[in-house]
């Protein structure tokens, strides 16, 4: 089944930057800039790393807003509006879709762990009240669910479901999931985009490109180009990175790496908070071996 391609390459699931626990829409328009100029192919806007489950709707919405004036048809646009209450999904999902993204990315409905009857329906209701692509998001060590591989070859028959970011830990599972028709599969890991890709995936979902967005897009920029072997070497070069921004619950490791580099406060909203010290020791050392 023949479907729309949202984006191929390397969208960053953007942080939220914040200040004196407001959402500080300056820096956002500074780090959406960077992202740009980098040569980014598509910004995540309301994920798992933008702390979108401590924003209000009406903070959500002007987000958005803001997200897409700022964006202005430079990149693709990909809001997230997931939630385990559909119909409160739904309604952030017919916002993005009349404010004019290129499609939405939909986390699996966490902590009422419906049946799988109920999690296609749940997506089925999305989708039907959507008006751009949907993309599937399975994240089980934030939500406590994984989608099963017949739920999603149940899904990839909806015209209006895409494709899924993938983040799970199994390379079978990714074996599995490039070969459902209709389905197309970006890495939701960094540390697996060249497998992605290497399975036929158009790309990745990326924490540490919020970081390192030109190295991120240069993974698949040069495996595009058929040039495996560098796209494996900058994959590997950072791994080391990648490994320390996920040494504690993202988005608190690579927050406080951006806020080292001058890019926005390391501020979060409760229950997220600065890393350990030896966290963050770790992640200096890293980043200075990474930057030579």
């Amino acid at each position: 089944m023949k479907k729309a391609e949202i984006f191929r390459g390397v969208a960053t699931a953007l942080i939220t930057p914040f200040r004196d626990g407001e959402i500080d829409y300056p820096t956002l328009e500074k780090l959406i800039e960077r992202q740009i100029d980098a040569g980014i192919d598509a910004l995540v806007i309301g994920g798992t790393t933008a702390e979108a489950a401590t924003l209000s709707d009406e903070e959500r919405y002007e987000l958005f807003r803001r997200s897409r004036e700022y964006i202005d048809g430079r990149c693709k646009l990909i809001l997230g509006t997931g939630t385990n209450d559909t119909r409160i999904a739904v309604k952030h999902t017919e916002y993005a879709s009349n404010l004019g993204c290129d499609g939405v990315l939909v986390v699996t409905p966490y902590y009422n762990r419906g049946t799988k009857d109920g999690v296609v329906k749940h997506y089925e209701t999305i989708a039907k009240a959507s008006g751009v692509p949907v993309l599937l998001y399975n994240v089980p060590s934030r939500t406590g669910v994984n989608l099963s591989i017949e739920t999603l070859e149940e899904l990839s028959e909806n015209e209006r479901i895409v494709g899924i970011k993938e983040a799970s830990d199994s390379l079978d599972r990714l074996v599995a999931i490039s070969g459902i028709d209709g389905l197309a599969l970006y890495s939701g890991n960094d540390s697996q985009i060249y497998p992605t890709l290497s399975l036929g995936g158009l790309g990745v979902i990326s924490v540490v490109s919020n970081l390192y967005p030109r190295e991120t897009a240069d993974i698949c920029k040069y495996f595009f180009a058929n040039n495996r072997n560098k796209s494996l070497e900058t994959q590997r070069k950072l791994l080391s990175v990648i490994n320390a921004l996920f040494l504690e619950t993202n988005p608190a490791p690579v927050k406080y790496a951006m806020s080292k580099k001058g890019l926005c406060l390391a501020d979060m909203r409760l229950p997220m908070w600065l890393p350990t010290k030896v966290t963050r020791d770790k992640i200096d050392r890293v980043i200075r071996a990474f930057e030579g």
